[in-house]
């Protein structure tokens, strides 16, 4: 299997980035991650005013996979995502959602079992692996790694995690694949700038799908797909989110517009993946047993 350690890491997805590993299509990769301080807070002592802000957010990579051109709709199955037993979590005043009542700063270590995270000793969460950062280089420009939109980025998704698949439009040759920023366990929103943020590995196939106009990025899992959205505001983007799910469902699906309308107001949920980065991050979720009953799968 394809191995990339975590000493090689990006902080922005640009075109002109260097891929550190070529693989063909449906094979096998494994990226090793940092957690999204790259490992700079080692105990509750070390406080987020210490940080190099310069190496925050590393992503893996980058992966060129053989044989994406620019405008392929890539498939990126999720096999297995595995978090270190150890994770971080900070407040910071004047960040977040509560930034503007949080005064203090502080650093917790918050233990993993392997199916639970336990908080500050009194308090046992079922962990949820997921990734936070995850995408491809854009056609143009360069978007720091906090960032979302397009091309995927620090969307924060919840649902991100093993067994699901996410799809991504290229923006170049190779696509120029990357993810990091892992959570053991994080909550929508994401309201205080961090989950369980914790180093990890990801085991992962890619291949190019025929679903070109695809709205991207796009999400899979066994019993729903979701559209996900960034936009400057949480408004905006749940504005386009549903936008772009009437969009798949008329034309993948074959719905007509009414119906894909009423369906999505009975079956869709309209969720937050997180509202604290420089673009906020929404996701349209439909159930797949709808789509089944129009004679509509997924590409396998």
């Amino acid at each position: 299997m394809n191995k990339v350690t975590r000493d090689h890491v990006f902080f922005a997805f640009e075109p002109s980035l260097e891929p550190v590993l070529q693989v063909i299509q449906g094979e096998e990769i494994l990226l090793e991650t940092h957690d999204c301080f790259q490992g700079q807070l080692k105990s509750e002592s070390d406080l987020i005013d210490a940080l190099d802000w310069d190496h925050v957010n590393p992503a893996t990579g980058p992966v060129f996979i053989e044989g994406v051109k620019p405008g392929d709709v890539i498939k990126i199955d999720l096999l297995e995502v595995k978090v270190a037993p150890r994770s971080t979590m900070v407040t910071v005043p004047g960040e977040g959602v509560l930034g503007d009542l949080i005064t203090e700063m502080e650093t917790a270590i918050l233990a993993y079992d392997g199916e639970k995270v336990t908080f500050k000793n009194k308090v046992e969460i079922p962990a949820r692996p997921m990734i936070g950062v995850i995408g491809v280089a854009p056609a143009s420009g360069k978007v720091p790694n906090g960032t979302p939109g397009p091309h995927g980025g620090n969307m924060d998704c919840t649902q991100i995690g093993q067994g699901a698949s996410i799809y991504f439009t290229a923006g170049v040759e190779g696509g120029l694949f990357g993810c990091g920023d892992m959570h053991a366990v994080m909550g929508d929103g994401e309201i205080v700038v961090c989950g369980a943020e914790t180093p990890g590995e990801v085991r992962l196939k890619a291949r190019v799908v025929p679903m070109k106009g695809l709205p991207t990025p796009f999400l899979e899992t066994k019993d729903m797909v979701a559209v996900i959205h960034s936009s400057p505001t949480a408004d905006e983007a749940a504005s386009e989110a549903t936008h772009r799910m009437a969009q798949f469902l008329t034309d993948f699906v074959k719905i007509p517009l009414n119906d894909a309308g009423m369906l999505m107001s009975l079956v869709g949920e309209l969720k937050f993946c997180q509202v604290v980065d420089p673009e906020k991050t929404i996701r349209f979720e439909f159930p797949k047993y709808v789509l089944e009953k129009y004679g509509f799968r997924m590409p396998e």
